[in-house]
């Protein structure tokens, strides 16, 4: 870039000595001789223009994908209360059109920012070597483009960091749509939704309008203020002329540069607008890069040697409260113990904290008061890959990804065998309808699994968590969709696996079967103990076990 400035640079001067030594005496020679010249130097910056456009553009895609790569592998890093901090749609921003920002001016960068200061200086210094006359009127030049540049920074800095947060907003109103967008069909609520999106996009053009306005203004200035100086040199250069102070071909040369001096200002404008709005991204991207990794207390060395671990379940006056949370704690003093291999029902009204407190025992999140232990040892200081590879979810709202009923499956254990991946669909009672299909395990689902039913996607999601093999598994209202008949088979089969099972439900039928029964209201633990226990001495126990099979029913046999 610095060659291809320097050949850029040494052309005016050629032409005034084409002009002069030439032109102005009619020697063709020196004509020939300065135009071949020139020639030769026009080409040689090509060969060096044409060289940094290439590794301008390797470089800055090369950048765009490792930083892209690099904030999607910390975006999985994170924990759920660092992910609670950022939005959805904010994180898919920062993914693509942030990282598309910064990629966009590394290429600027390259390609016009380092060349714009050597041309502009090297066109001041060029011009003030011809003729030191002509440098106060270029210096002035340039020093009220930059201070209309500063003034433009300055100015249009807040306003593009106004535009990302719009457009955030805009991803995730159009990312809750799509979610949703069946229950928006069903409830004919497009007016409303359309509503939103609208007032979503207007504050975006707004903002945007706002952003850019400024640069409409500032723009013109700076190229006026460069013209002006132009004409300046045109007056001047013609008193001179005629007072035979200085020769047409420099005049002309003068021109040239201060030509030069506009691009390289405009070049050096445009990446500074450009950082304006990069600025907005790179501070956006390194808030999630700069997140703080988790480090467990204590050393892995012992934690991570194998057979710690054998799944006795304790919670000790457990309690927890969402991050910036205003109202009662989810979960308040919650102590129990569930010995290796049994299976714990975790049962309560909506909003009572069951869903939160498998998500403790995950490790999503950490309890803010009391300890959940493993086997005596606090949980919080088994490190968290070892934890996630002896602990398995299927969370409430089953989640597949496009590809192949067998790939969902091995989702769960990547190297699992087709025997295997058969007994794990067996025990979830998903082999009988996958090998119906006609490409059985090959077969393609849609995204989220689209093409199967709400019972299907269920019991995929149960075989990928079972083919792991688990010594603690938390189904978190996994089995709503199921018929009794085919939940109680499965329960059945869970049983049967070696493994401390909690099952967070609403059927009093499949907390009744279990080991042990914890009873949730409001946060606070109601009752623990056996089905019967419970009926005996847990009033809200008996409650929901009225409510739903009746004060003379009769038990489910799971």
């Amino acid at each position: 870039m610095a060659c291809e400035a320097c050949c850029d640079l040494l052309q005016p001067r050629i032409m005034s000595a084409l002009i002069d030594n030439g032109a102005a005496r009619g020697d063709l020679a020196v004509v020939r001789h300065e135009g071949l010249l020139m020639l030769s130097v026009l080409a040689v910056g090509a060969v060096f223009a044409m060289s940094r456009n290439v590794i301008s553009s390797i470089v800055s895609q090369k950048f765009g994908a490792e930083l892209r790569q690099e904030l999607y592998v910390k975006i999985q890093s994170l924990r759920m209360d660092q992910i609670d901090k950022f939005q959805g749609g904010s994180l898919v921003t920062r993914e693509t059109s942030d990282v598309t920002q910064l990629q966009n001016f590394i290429n600027g960068l390259m390609r016009m920012f380092f060349k714009a200061p050597v041309l502009c200086v090297g066109a001041v210094v060029m011009s003030a070597t011809l003729d030191i006359k002509t440098l106060p009127v270029i210096l002035v030049i340039v020093l009220v483009v930059g201070a209309v540049i500063t003034a433009s920074m300055r100015l249009a800095y807040p306003r593009f960091a106004r535009v990302q947060a719009a457009l955030d907003n805009l991803n995730t109103r159009v990312r809750e749509y799509l979610a949703g967008i069946r229950l928006v069909k069903a409830f004919r609520r497009f007016g409303q939704e359309a509503a939103r999106f609208s007032a979503a996009n207007d504050a975006l053009a707004g903002s945007t309008i706002a952003a850019n306005r400024v640069l409409a203004v500032f723009s013109p200035c700076m190229s006026l203020t460069v013209n002006l100086g132009v004409a300046a040199i045109l007056l001047l250069g013609a008193r001179w002329v005629g007072a035979g102070a200085i020769r047409v071909g420099a005049v002309m040369a003068f021109i040239t540069y201060l030509t030069q001096i506009l691009t390289s200002l405009n070049m050096i404008s445009n990446i500074l607008n450009m950082m304006v709005r990069v600025r907005a991204s790179n501070e956006r991207i390194a808030a999630v890069l700069n997140v703080p990794a988790y480090e467990n207390p204590t050393p892995d060395a012992v934690l991570n040697a194998p057979g710690v671990l054998s799944a006795h379940i304790e919670f000790r006056n457990v309690s927890f409260n969402y991050k910036d949370s205003t109202g009662q704690a989810a979960l308040d003093d919650i102590s129990f113990s569930l010995e290796k291999g049994r299976t714990l029902g975790v049962i309560g009204p909506t909003g009572s904290g069951k869903s939160t407190l498998g998500s403790l025992l995950m490790r999503f999140y950490d309890a803010t008061g009391g300890e959940i232990l493993i086997d005596g040892q606090p949980l919080k200081y088994i490190p968290e890959k070892v934890w996630r590879e002896r602990a398995a979810i299927v969370p409430q709202t089953a989640a597949l990804f496009t590809g192949t009923i067998g790939d969902n499956i091995r989702w769960g254990k990547n190297d699992a065998s087709d025997d295997e991946m058969a007994q794990a669909a067996k025990s979830a009672e998903a082999y009988e309808f996958i090998e119906a299909m006609p490409e059985g395990f090959g077969t393609l689902i849609g995204q989220n699994g689209v093409n199967l039913s709400g019972g299907q996607k269920q019991r995929v999601s149960i075989a990928r968590a079972l083919v792991r093999r688990p010594d603690v598994m938390v189904l978190d209202d996994c089995t709503s969709a199921l018929d009794m008949v085919t939940e109680a088979k499965v329960r059945r089969a869970l049983r049967a696996c070696p493994m401390t099972c909690v099952l967070v439900t609403q059927r009093i039928a499949t907390a009744m079967n279990c080991d042990r029964v914890l009873v949730l209201e409001n946060g606070r633990q109601a009752g623990f103990g056996s089905h019967d226990e419970l009926m005996r001495d847990c009033a809200p126990y008996r409650d929901i076990y009225i409510s739903q099979i009746g004060q003379t029913g009769t038990e489910a046999v799971g």
